[in-house]
């Protein structure tokens, strides 16, 4: 049996939180998600931490309805390519929703990103709801045609990254050699939502090709995961659902002739860290009174850093998940879980203490893709 990879560890940036109260906290900056300074902050913490990557969860369709952050929030690959340039090893990713975006301007975008990172991109390709389509002109389009368009997506995506093969570009200058044109490939795809020939105006990535997630729960999700993604995002209210998505997801990859070892399943949680039950107790009442009139849940992972260093042990050893996405609802959440829990999780040879590799997919010990048209 392979030996199973070390934990991973996410963070979720998201400005005022993932609620509708932590604006209001004192210690929290009220335009935290608009806030450049915010997110630089952010990631330094994460990345000092040894974390593998950061995590934008995107939204498109806004209303009064959402939280704070998402009605003023940065674009993704707009905020991971400014982070890029005040980190070295965390890994980068932005979510685009392949109901709304162009599958080529994606490829670019990321490959850019991951060009500018030297090797740290990635992308999240999820589905959305119908209702923001036609903010993206595509009102004609429903439910139903969302996993569809979303494979097609990624073919395409995951195609134009293979563009060139990885000696492509010579650039000789006394030879007067820019490229190899044989070894530049156009896809000429065509399907039913999108019709893209090719080729991609960047060479290939130095990790093979950017890391790539989807998230949800479906059928249709664990279809399209496991027959074209690096990991999945998932949710988990209880380790015995969890456990039973993750079992799910990994037969799956390995019914397409993949290997599980090699697919990630990643899980969104909010930890509620003190250094004691009480102090987290304290912490989740500080946030009860910001609204009083909203009734808030207690985390999954909630209270002392003992106790959830051992609840994050035992998710992972069960092979409820792989990688665990820190998201904060209290203003120091990630600080918090950074300071308290992950020492933990490093004495107990849990979780690394540097980083292993340049490059993301190397810090998540995925292996590199082998090009499309180049045989081993």
């Amino acid at each position: 049996m392979a030996k199973r990879k070390k934990l991973k560890l996410g963070a979720v940036i998201e400005g005022v939180g993932w609620n509708y109260m932590s604006w209001r906290h004192p210690d929290m900056p009220a335009d935290a998600s608009e806030n450049i300074e915010f997110y630089v902050k952010q990631a330094k913490i994460a990345e000092a931490a040894k974390f593998e990557t950061l995590f934008l969860i995107d939204v498109s369709h806004v209303g009064p309805g959402n939280i704070p952050h998402y009605l003023s929030m940065f674009e993704g690959v707009s905020i991971m390519s400014a982070l890029s340039m005040v980190t070295k090893n965390i890994g980068l990713s932005a979510t685009i929703a392949s109901s709304y975006a162009d599958p080529y301007s994606a490829a670019r975008q990321i490959l850019s990103l991951d060009k500018i990172s030297k090797g740290r991109a990635s992308v999240n390709i999820i589905t959305s709801n119908a209702g923001g389509m036609v903010n993206f002109s595509r009102g004609h389009l429903s439910e139903s045609d969302s996993y569809p368009m979303q494979k097609e997506f990624m073919e395409i995506v995951l195609g134009l990254w293979d563009t060139y093969e990885d000696d492509t570009f010579i650039r000789d200058k006394a030879r007067g050699i820019y490229f190899d044109p044989r070894k530049m490939h156009t896809i000429n795809y065509r399907g039913k939502y999108f019709s893209v020939d090719g080729p991609l105006n960047i060479s290939r990535s130095v990790q093979g090709r950017p890391v790539l997630y989807t998230a949800g729960t479906s059928s249709s999700m664990i279809e399209n995961a496991a027959r074209y993604t690096d990991a999945a995002l998932i949710l988990g209210e209880s380790l015995e659902q969890a456990k039973a998505m993750t079992t799910e997801l990994k037969k799956r990859v390995a019914s397409k002739g993949r290997s599980p070892e090699d697919f990630i399943v990643a899980m969104t949680q909010t930890p509620l860290v003190g250094r004691t039950e009480k102090e987290a107790e304290e912490k989740f009442r500080e946030m009860e009174r910001l609204i009083p009139l909203y009734r808030i849940q207690k985390p999954v992972f909630f209270g002392s850093a003992e106790k959830v260093a051992d609840q994050i042990q035992e998710w992972y050893e069960a092979g409820a998940m792989d990688m665990i996405m820190v998201r904060q609802e209290y203003p120091t959440g990630l600080k918090d879980f950074v300071d308290l829990v992950v020492p933990i999780l490093q004495d107990r040879g849990i979780f690394r203490t540097e980083y292993e590799s340049n490059t993301l997919r190397g810090n998540l010990e995925l292996p590199i893709p082998e090009h499309r048209y180049v045989k081993v």
